[in-house]
């Protein structure tokens, strides 16, 4: 019995060991048709997957057999996911070898694999979306490298000058990593490639000349970066088809060398610093199909020839400074996107624009076409918001109601539900929006949407303008931030028929879409920019940063906004910084939660009332002063002025003349700092060590009883720190004296003009900048932030002042008007300085505000130049400063215009702005001047600048002739000197000092 179970167990072994063979020689017949992997390969990829941190590749099976599970297979759940390495298995004996890996969206948490140089055969690496660190390994530089990809991972330090040693490279990109320092010179050395992608980096310093031998380059991309200096020649690269500089840094003009770029099919651009004087010539671009430039100051008209890019799709020009009409674009069947918004285009829409394919989207938001063209009709993808100058400048579209009554408040929850929280209902916004949408709710608000983003439809899907939360939400209110209104370029919302006023406006953000955990959706970076009524009010705006995290609320809030035509707008603007494919594509541009717009009055308009009522008060004060000053013989030096202002309250302080002695050491000489329009001016300091200003009304001074009363008037209460603030006065007997601030550095005049050694004060090119600012934001509380609103009627250098930090203060003022919001001028006697008054005022007494953004303009022109326009004289063919530079404006040579003290110090971008501003702001019509506001934003580069309309130079017959017949009822005093003109070239009208006739 036993020896029967003994044979059949060696029957069943022998059939076992016979199964398990013909199972093996099986596996090696499928082996040997996919091809043999080498064992030294295998350990390798054992060691890159150690290296990236990869633990789910199954070494049991063959790596080159793709129907195996070595590999995950790819999911639909996630589109951005791929797990494959290829080898090419055509060597002799079935021997294959790795050429291909790629691991994308893994979330892998290694580093860059140096054992990949071990692969002998290996061609491409497509590490994108991990969570990789470090730099690149430096054994790369040995291997036959064709494709490197590690976009969306935290790579840091410089790029490797040893990349520069793979030169077979044909592909690279280091997109959205976080490289720094400067573009090595090596890369000029992989004469092969094709394709570097460098966007969305720390990168800075200037391009490299090397790269000019890249000769067989096709893309190049530098976007989201810090480098500087001009955009190179780009004649080298005449293969390139993909050029993209959006937020570079690099600055403009766009060079001419653009024009050999023949094979271009996308351009993306926008500028720093100075801008193109005109369109750049693209006329040969014959395969152009994306055409961005945005942002980039071009003036002048947008060319016919884009007509002939028949392959158009995509056309982007917004934030430009084009005019002019649009041309017939109607035979570009391909064009699918065109934005136009921000210029100054005009002229009437054509037809063709309007109508058509519902499916294209047109955008020209923010023009000055002709009211007449504007449809009534609100078309879906015509975007025609603000396109139009109205007669009425609450017009931002023709289709909207009028408006039947006033709201004071609008609270929107921006792209979700309607929600109520403890103290408001906030409306619902769930339009799906568009890349060219103009969207009005009801009569109170609505919004205006333009741009999109070029999605591949194999893995996106299509783009949303809204954004919906990923996770739970647990700040205060979270169902405000659980859905968000997204936009790819600009967003605005915009509240209506609302009473005028002041409001406060609060915006609330949270991030809900990039992550904070440790994986490649945590390397996004969003940044916009924010603007309140045009102005900007958050620049760079990243809400991660300001709210310390993702899924956290940031609110954000303005009071103060003023309301003067019955809407209130918020512009959200993509700006080009930040990421635009991390964590993926088309999540970048601003984001907004939830928008309120509250009033600050109560429902009777009271403030209108107190402003109405605090402006009449001071009125009254100054005319009860006047009357009894009048009454009892004090005014036009009938008798001694002993009790002139005795008894007046004006809450600013008072001072006794024994104590405004003894602060001057007796009105010393040694503390006298001048003599102004009316009396000295003395330096003095009180007992508590405060430095004060004395200003002492001279008892010859024919109006100084006039000055007097209005300077205290005018600035009593004013707080701004470039307002020179007045401490008191005195009313004693004679005297007649003003209190104010101690300005250490005296006046902008003493410091620019002054050149012997009475200054040692070096004014640099920043300090310069800064002062021009700080006047135009004075002057901007002055005209439209002060209670009590004024024009100051005498700009001028000697009316600046400068404290210890060389801040900029105005002062003087005697000759300020009160306005009134409902009048639009005031026709009055004139009074001020000639060379700083503006020509309306001078020659028919009319007063607005633009006459102190004449004189602001010449004091701009002063602060370049270093030079005095009253006496300036350069030669005898220009009337004064402001002439010349008009002349070297129409020479392109305002460089000529600039103090040579200055050296190296200059800034030429910002001093050529400020020069462009000061001739905007002395144009000979008033309503083309900009206001003060707008010059503030001007100047700080936060919006462009607009477009010059008609200047004053010596060939103005009309206003030369006006100005002399002026002049000649002039009655000259000891405080004037006039010359006048020998010849139709020469032109002496600036006396050496201030004038003021009646």
């Amino acid at each position: 019995m036993s020896i029967h179970l003994d044979k059949s167990l060696r029957h069943l072994v022998l059939i076992l060991t016979a199964l398990l063979l013909l199972f093996e020689v099986a596996n090696v017949q499928a082996q040997a048709q996919v091809g043999y992997l080498p064992p030294e390969e295998v350990n390798v990829l054992r060691e890159i997957a150690q290296q990236l941190g990869k633990t789910d590749w199954n070494f049991s099976l063959n790596p080159c057999d793709n129907n195996s599970n070595w590999a995950t297979p790819k999911s639909t759940a996630r589109p951005l996911y791929n797990n494959t390495v290829v080898c090419d298995c055509s060597y002799p004996g079935d021997v294959c070898h790795v050429i291909y890996i790629s691991l994308k969206g893994q979330d892998l948490k290694g580093v860059l694999p140096p054992s990949l140089a071990k692969l002998p055969y290996i061609k491409r690496i497509d590490l994108a979306r991990n969570y990789l660190n470090g730099t690149i390994p430096p054994e790369w530089a040995s291997t036959n490298l064709e494709y490197l990809s590690a976009i969306v991972n935290r790579l840091s330090g410089r790029i490797p000058t040893y990349l520069g040693n793979i030169t077979s490279l044909v592909y690279l990109s280091l997109e959205s990593n976080m490289f720094s320092g400067t573009v090595p010179a090596e890369l000029g050395k992989l004469e092969n490639l094709k394709n570097l992608v460098l966007n969305a980096n720390n990168l800075s310093g200037e391009l490299p000349v090397e790269l000019n031998n890249l000769r067989n380059l096709e893309e190049l991309r530098l976007s989201s970066n810090s480098f500087t200096g001009k955009i190179p020649s780009l004649e080298s690269w005449k293969e390139l088809r993909m050029l993209e500089m959006h937020a570079s840094g690099m600055e403009g003009p766009i060079p001419a060398s653009i024009s050999f770029l023949s094979k271009l099919e996308e351009l993306i651009s926008d500028l720093s610093g100075e801008g193109s004087p005109r369109f750049p010539d693209l006329i040969g671009m014959k395969n152009i199909k994306k055409l961005m430039l945005r942002s980039c100051n071009i003036t002048g008209t947008v060319p016919d020839y884009l007509s002939q890019m028949s392959k158009l799709k995509h056309l982007d020009l917004s934030f430009n400074h084009l005019y002019g009409t649009i041309p017939d674009l109607s035979g570009q069947n391909d064009l699918q996107n065109m934005y136009l918004t921000g210029n100054f285009l005009n002229g009437t829409i054509p037809r063709w624009f309007i109508e058509g394919d519902n499916t294209r989207n047109r955008d020209l938001s923010y023009n000055r076409f002709s009211e007449t063209s504007i449809p009534t009709f609100c078309y879906e993808s015509r975007n025609l918001f603000r396109s139009y100058i109205g007669a009425n400048e609450s017009d931002i579209a023709k289709c909207l109601n009028r408006c039947f009554k006033d709201y004071k408040s609008v609270h929107i929850n921006c792209g979700g539900t309607k929600i109520t929280t403890v103290d408001k209902t906030y409306e619902a916004d769930q339009d799906i929006a568009g890349a060219a949408k103009f969207y009005h709710s009801n009569d109170s608000w609505g919004f205006s949407s333009t741009g999109t983003v070029d999605l591949d439809k194999k893995i996106y899907n299509a783009y949303k303008y809204t954004a919906n939360n990923v996770s739970i939400l647990t700040m205060e209110d979270s169902e405000l931030y659980t859905v968000a209104r997204l936009s790819p370029l600009s967003i605005t919302y915009y509240g209506r028929c609302l009473a005028n006023g002041r409001y406060t406006v609060t915006l609330h953000f949270a991030e809900i879409v990039i992550r904070a955990n440790e994986s490649y959706q945590s390397l996004g970076r969003r940044i916009f920019d924010v603007y309140v009524q045009g102005t900007i009010y958050l620049k760079d705006f990243d809400i991660t940063k300001e709210a310390g995290g993702v899924d956290k609320a940031v609110i954000k809030r303005k009071e103060n906004v003023l309301v003067t035509n019955n809407t209130l707008e918020i512009r959200f603007q993509y700006a080009g910084k930040g990421t635009t494919v991390a964590p993926m594509k088309g999540v970048f541009g601003p984001l907004i939660s939830a928008i309120s717009m509250e009033s600050d009055f109560e429902p009777s308009n009271r403030s209108t009332f107190i402003a109405i009522g605090a402006v009449a008060s001071v009125l009254c004060l100054v005319l009860v002063v006047l009357g009894i000053s009048w009454q009892r013989g004090y005014i036009w030096n009938q008798i001694s002025r002993k009790k002139e202002l005795e008894g007046l309250d004006l809450q600013t302080g008072a001072f006794t003349y024994r104590q405004i002695k003894a602060a001057t050491n007796n009105f010393a000489d040694s503390n006298k700092l001048g003599e102004g329009g009316f009396g000295p001016v003395y330096k003095g300091a009180l007992l508590d060590g405060t430095l004060i200003a004395v200003k002492q009304l001279s008892s010859k001074s024919k109006q100084g009883n006039r000055e007097f009363v209005n300077e205290i008037g005018m600035i009593a209460g004013i707080r701004h720190p470039n307002v020179v603030r007045l401490h008191g006065c005195c009313v004693e007997r004679k005297h007649l004296l003003l209190v104010y601030e101690y300005m250490e550095n005296n006046s902008l005049a003493h410091a620019l003009f002054e050149q012997d050694n009475t200054t040692t004060i070096q004014i640099d090119w920043p300090t310069r900048q800064r002062i021009c600012i700080g006047v135009a934001k004075g002057l901007a509380f002055l005209h439209e932030e002060s209670v009590i609103k004024m024009v100051h009627r005498d700009i001028k250098a000697t009316n600046v002042l400068l404290d210890r930090d060389l801040t900029p203060k105005i002062s003087d003022f005697g000759l300020a008007k009160l306005t009134e919001e409902e009048n639009t001028h005031i026709t009055t006697k004139v009074a001020g300085t000639i060379g700083y008054m503006a020509p309306e005022y001078a020659l028919r007494g009319t007063l607005t505000y633009k006459a102190d953004v004449y004189s602001f303009g010449v004091l701009a022109l002063e602060i370049v130049a270093g030079k005095s326009n009253m006496k300036f004289r350069p030669n005898g063919d220009f009337i004064c400063l402001l002439d010349w530079a008009v002349d070297l404006k129409e020479r392109e040579s305002l460089m000529d215009l600039v103090d040579p003290r200055l050296g190296n110090d200059l800034n030429k971008t910002e001093a050529l702005r400020m020069v462009d501003i000061a001739l905007l702001c002395t144009q000979k019509i008033p309503t083309l001047r900009p206001t003060m506001s707008e010059v503030v934003n001007m100047l700080e580069g936060t919006t462009k600048i607009m477009e010059p309309g008609i200047f004053i130079t010596s060939s103005d017959d009309e206003y030369r002739l006006q100005a002399l017949r002026m002049l000649d009822e002039v009655e000259y005093d000891e405080h004037v000197s006039f010359r006048k003109p020998t010849s139709s070239s020469s032109h002496d009208l600036y006396p050496k000092s201030q004038i003021s006739y009646d």
